[in-house]
């Protein structure tokens, strides 16, 4: 009953925005025994498990049930392709060795703190205060997440799966991690990320979430669960924060009349996909839909490559892993600590033999 009991009386009462102490008053017990229950430090009995599931208006089986594991829950997705399941395996190999790397190294990462009762644009503005980015642009977003406890892998995935990013919270382990499709241009790699980090702040305990490429498509929210559109409208602040927008439009463009040319340098600014940069600008009263939908029939590409000289939007063709700096790094002291041995270090990080570099 301990450990997982805690977290779904935590999590019930979080959603309700009430506290350890006005759920303690309200079931008949103390605060402290609450308190401790959260801790997963007591074991409650039958009877005040009872009191607590009449309260939540939950089956007592809710709480006695053992969570279901998280990886047999996405292999179960149904209307997958063929090789759903094999992606699937790997990716959970890879949080295996990842979590294995961290105890050989005794450097596991801590959790960024769970959010509850905040709207989306507030969440975005907290985690950022939080991290201390202030309203500048996100610089190495993969290694931010992955250093506040989102653990990344980023792997080609066949376009007829169409499978943007996957998020996982291992509840035993206490660890989250994110697969995010590289055959995506870079920028819709770090919206993908940001979309499955917003997850990990909002409702990690809420079951793993699989995400295709309609995250890219602001017209399509409305179509997904709430979870699904609180975490794209989270992605969007967080990556533009309103205050820099505003900044930029006031002190580099002298006007709210904004031409393509501008719109362009926002994008690259920001470092996000022109779809997320439109409908941000709209929301803030900076364009109207016919002026959005006049933008989007401009090739971005051509646009991009003559004022910037690059292709930013260009996907990847490499059907490779690219793993993170930090597990990388858990390799290598691993193997210098010798708790790993050179064929393991060789195969954990896919490196030939003929060029490994000692």
């Amino acid at each position: 009953m301990q450990n997982i009991t805690g977290i779904k009386i935590r999590r019930l009462r979080e959603d309700l925005g009430i506290t350890q102490e006005e759920l303690a008053n309200s079931v008949g017990l103390s605060h402290e025994f609450i308190s401790l229950l959260e801790l997963e430090k007591r074991d409650p009995s039958l009877e005040n498990l009872s009191k607590l599931a009449r309260f939540f208006g939950k089956n007592l089986a809710y709480f006695l049930s053992d969570k279901e594991d998280e990886f047999d829950i996405l292999l179960r997705s149904k209307n997958q392709p063929d090789n759903f399941k094999k992606e699937i395996r790997s990716f959970k190999t890879y949080c295996e060795q990842y979590l294995a790397l961290e105890e050989k190294n005794e450097h596991a990462l801590n959790l960024a703190p769970l959010y509850t009762n905040v709207t989306a644009s507030q969440m975005a503005e907290e985690e950022r205060r939080r991290l201390g980015l202030g309203g500048h642009p996100c610089l190495n977003v993969f290694s931010l997440l992955e250093h506040n406890g989102l653990r990344i892998l980023k792997k080609y995935i066949s376009l007829e799966m169409n499978i943007a990013g996957i998020f996982i919270f291992l509840e035993r382990k206490q660890a989250a991690f994110a697969l995010i499709n590289n055959l995506y241009s870079q920028e819709q790699q770090i919206l993908a990320a940001v979309h499955l980090y917003g997850h990990y702040l909002k409702d990690r305990h809420d079951g793993p979430v699989i995400d295709n490429s309609d995250i890219f498509i602001k017209e399509y929210s409305s179509l997904y669960p709430v979870r699904e559109q609180f975490a794209q409208t989270f992605a969007a602040n967080f990556l533009m924060p309103e205050t820099k927008i505003k900044d930029l439009i006031k002190r580099l463009f002298y006007s709210a009349n904004l031409n393509y040319a501008d719109i362009l340098y926002i994008k690259h600014y920001f470092g996000v996909p022109l779809d997320v940069v439109l409908n941000r600008l709209f929301e803030l009263g900076h364009l109207s839909r016919s002026e959005i939908n006049k933008h989007k029939k401009k090739n971005s590409l051509n646009w991009g490559k003559t004022l910037y000289g690059r292709h930013d939007t260009k996907t990847s063709k490499k059907k490779t892993k690219e793993y993170s700096d930090r597990f990388i790094n858990l390799c290598y002291r691993a193997f210098d600590k010798e708790k790993i041995t050179r064929k393991e270090l060789v195969n954990l990080l896919g490196i030939r033999k003929d060029r490994f570099p000692f």
